[in-house]
């Protein structure tokens, strides 16, 4: 990581704090702080993305550096200072509380920013330890990799290092503390810049901090919208929302539920970010939530996610406020969110059920499909990979996405797949549909076996899972049998499984 060719425009152009490091607390008029990772006992390379580091032009990682135990010569670490609503109420300063930014890296085919995960305590870590667990880490690492070759925008992953250390975490908030093995892992982005970034100073009347920042932020990220007034900004948060819209739609069409969509973990490049009690619906269920902290309320439910899109997106637009001449322009930014999502979702549904083209009474037939869906537990991934390679409108040749096959409505079924079958003339197509279908994603229950190798000193799991989601699309025959599975009973009701927290 020595040759990399670094860059450090974030701490050089922006405002930042004054002092080095130092114990968390508040810090005014800054958007960042520099700060240096913890040294750990023992760092030790786990699991490498080769992808990820050929776009970097990196060779084999450093796990001194990957670890915290070493900064390369041209780094500059800092952490990033930025507010949040949280699950609806707004919760002032946040920030890196355990992130560090190593720097930019020039890659000649872009600029990307390399940030370490749990590298220890930062002035943004509050009451805690600013360090991340194996479990999490685990998660973070497959799921970042896997949703890139899904096709879903997301931040990615370069490397796990396990520390040599416990950190002890009280995983469902019971507690129930317990040691955890410690790990770090290096995610990549254009940025690591959120709507929150943007919130902490307007909410705090900083209208200067947050002028500089919009105007590095367009710089380097936007150029094409820099302008000297209000036209540029709306065509920048037009692009934002726009490409939030894009992202939504895409977490619906593969099930994934992100489980904490706080301001503070909405990236402005439309990027899914912040990877932490995440998952995958089993049973098409439009109100599940993997995260316990939701439970209650449903907040960032499946189904809710479009609309909590949108809500955060106007808090952004909110934050920009003060640089308007015209603010009431920020609604069409608005309403361009709203118009993206609604054509995004359209082509979701076309491409999901082969139609070619979406027509106004596709509507009903799509209302009926998602109400068979959730009569009786149906596999929603397993459903429709087998849809996409039906002979003919039987459900006979679906059984096997139900979880119990003798409670399947086959009168509601057989009705539904006839309607369809007219519709596509009985040539779906087949080829939108297998590339919008993937045949495998990274269900909990899978991470869960991974991490529970992991924490034996086995990575084999882990490492197969992430050669696996690289061709979640492919058959992989050799796979099938293990990978292309209904959730098991074991994992039904167990923690990580079913049930995550926020916890790291």
């Amino acid at each position: 990581m020595d040759g990399l060719n670094w860059l450090n425009r974030f701490v050089t152009e922006t405002p930042g704090d004054d002092e080095i490091g130092g114990k968390p607390r508040q810090v005014p008029h800054a958007c960042w702080s520099r700060v240096h990772p913890t040294a750990v006992p023992e760092p030790s390379l786990r699991l490498w993305s080769d992808e990820m580091a050929q776009e970097l032009n990196l060779e084999m990682g450093d796990g001194d550096i990957l670890g915290g135990n070493r900064i390369s010569g041209g780094m500059d670490p800092y952490a990033q200072r930025y507010g949040g609503h949280q699950f609806g109420n707004w919760a002032n300063q946040l920030g890196d509380g355990r992130a560090i930014t190593l720097g930019e890296v020039d890659t000649k085919n872009g600029i990307l920013e390399l940030q370490l995960k749990g590298p220890g305590i930062t002035p943004y870590s509050r009451f805690a330890d600013g360090k991340a667990v194996l479990r999490s880490s685990i998660r973070e690492f497959l799921c970042s990799e896997a949703m890139h070759h899904l096709g879903i925008p997301t931040t990615r992953a370069l490397s796990l290092v396990t520390t040599g250390e416990d950190v002890v975490r009280d995983v469902l908030y019971n507690g129930n503390p317990a040691p955890e093995p410690g790990a770090i892992v290096c995610r990549v982005a254009p940025s690591f810049l959120r709507f929150g970034s943007f919130q902490i100073h307007s909410m705090n009347g900083d209208k200067e901090t947050l002028r500089t920042l919009v105007e590095y932020t367009i710089k380097h990220h936007f150029p094409e919208h820099r302008s000297e007034n209000d036209d540029g900004l709306i065509q920048w948060l037009t692009q934002v929302g726009q490409e939030t819209a894009r992202m939504i739609s895409e977490w619906m069409r593969v099930g994934f539920v992100h489980g904490v969509m706080n301001t503070d973990n909405m990236s402005i490049h439309g990027l899914t970010i912040d990877y932490g009690p995440y998952g995958w619906i089993e049973d098409f269920n439009p109100d599940w939530t993997p995260n316990t902290t939701d439970a209650r309320t449903g907040r960032y439910r499946f189904g809710h996610q479009a609309q909590i899109g949108a809500w955060n997106f106007a808090r952004l637009l909110e934050s920009i406020s003060p640089l308007m001449e015209e603010p009431e322009r920020l609604y069409e930014s608005l309403e361009a969110y709203y118009t993206e999502y609604e054509h995004c979702n359209n082509a979701m549904w076309s491409n999901k059920l082969g139609l070619k083209e979406l027509r106004e009474e596709d509507g009903d037939l799509i209302q009926e499909l998602t109400a068979n869906l959730q009569l009786v537990e149906t596999d929603m991934t397993i459903f429709f990979r087998l849809l996409s390679s039906l002979k003919d409108p039987s459900i006979e040749h679906l059984r096997y996405a139900f979880y119990d096959e003798s409670t399947i409505p086959i009168t509601e079924w057989n009705n539904w797949l006839d309607k369809w079958w007219k519709r596509v003339d009985g040539q779906p197509d087949r080829e939108a549909m297998h590339s919008s279908n993937p045949k495998y994603v990274l269900r909990n229950w899978m991470a869960q076996l991974a991490i529970d190798a992991a924490e034996k000193e086995d990575y084999s799991v882990a490492q197969e899972l992430y050669e696996l989601l690289k061709q979640p699309y492919a058959e992989q025959p050799k796979h099938e049998e293990e990978w292309f599975q209904k959730r098991p009973e074991w994992a039904r009701h167990r923690v990580g499984c079913s049930m995550l927290s926020c916890s790291s």
